[in-house]
């Protein structure tokens, strides 16, 4: 860490401006503010840049809460930034993402082989990128203010899920070491804030809707207003003790969003993910955590408009198939 410090801290000098792109979740959100941090004095101008809407109520909780600095990217113009980094994400995650040219990228999905920086800290075996930020921190000697220590504290507890899902020894310490700094009754806040009233509507219909085959529950919502409720959605029906895997479909503005849960014994829901839609499109994740995002122009068996039953087999055979 002490190497890789140092590498980091040669890439900038004080008449720098840095641009941070990240697609916002806690994890996200944390990483990003903790690379401001470690930069601090160092530049002479640092924005963290979010690519779509904060619609999850966490999100725009913890934002709040913390008053996170953040600006959506379709209010600055990459090119007034010299350097760039991105946290939690690579380049093939989104298109807004790509055509750029890095100077750091940190994160803890599986490594892209195109994925290229003057400093590319891919660590897949991590639970969540706020571990390496923590030990970016330690190794830098900085102590995270209660607000920086809390982004993170709670980025390692949504990643991990409460380490439900898979994590390493390094997790734990940061887990441990950020405990410290952080005060429980802010994480508390943060933690009931998973989602809102107007999202109920779409528990009723994928409860209404759902089927089980083989141990995997399916759902699909047709349109949803945020991507996030899918993910919501995945996580709630894991809670049922018979089910071993959920996948959670529905439309978001031109496209089909996938969401694949498991248990994380003995299965991997990026490979699935990818077997099932990575002819359509950009597809992957973990080994107990993956999502889809297919245009709906790539989908030729289906019309946009089709009734959700369609929809649900057209993914059913897409995964078992």
């Amino acid at each position: 860490m002490r190497t890789l410090i140092q590498r980091l801290y040669q890439l900038f000098s004080h008449e720098d401006r840095l641009l941070i792109l990240m697609d916002a979740d806690p994890d996200a959100i944390a990483g990003a503010m903790a690379l401001k941090r470690l930069l601090w004095h160092r530049l002479a101008a640092c924005v963290i840049s979010y690519i779509r809407p904060i619609t999850r109520p966490q999100n725009e909780r913890m934002v709040r809460l913390l008053g996170v600095s953040l600006t959506p990217i379709q209010e600055i113009n990459p090119e007034d930034f010299n350097r760039k980094a991105l946290v939690d994400s690579q380049p093939d995650h989104h298109e807004l993402f790509a055509g750029l040219r890095y100077d750091v990228i940190i994160d803890h999905h599986p490594r892209n082989p195109e994925t290229r920086a003057r400093l590319a800290d891919i660590r897949p075996e991590y639970g969540a990128t706020s571990t390496i930020m923590t030990e970016y921190l330690q190794a830098a000697r900085i102590k995270p203010s209660l607000k920086l220590a809390t982004a993170l504290y709670y980025g390692i507890k949504t990643d991990t899920a409460n380490f439900e899902r898979p994590a390493v020894e390094a997790d734990v310490r940061a887990f441990h070491y950020l405990f410290g700094f952080t005060r429980r009754p802010l994480v508390r806040r943060l933690e009931f804030a998973e989602f809102s009233t107007s999202m109920l509507v779409y528990f009723q219909a994928a409860l209404s809707r759902y089927r089980i085959r083989h141990n995997r529950l399916y759902t699909f919502l047709g349109p949803v207003s945020t991507p996030d409720i899918l993910v919501i959605l995945a996580d709630f029906f894991m809670r049922a003790g018979e089910i071993s895997w959920t996948i959670v479909g529905g439309i978001y503005g031109d496209k089909l969003v996938v969401i694949f849960r498991n248990d994380g014994l003995r299965k991997n829901a990026g490979r699935l993910a990818l077997k099932a839609f990575g002819k359509l499109g950009p597809a992957g994740g973990h080994a107990a955590s993956a999502r889809a995002e297919i245009p709906l122009a790539h989908i030729h068996d289906l019309a946009p408009n089709a009734q959700w039953q369609q929809w649900m087999e057209f993914i059913i055979r897409r995964v078992e198939g």
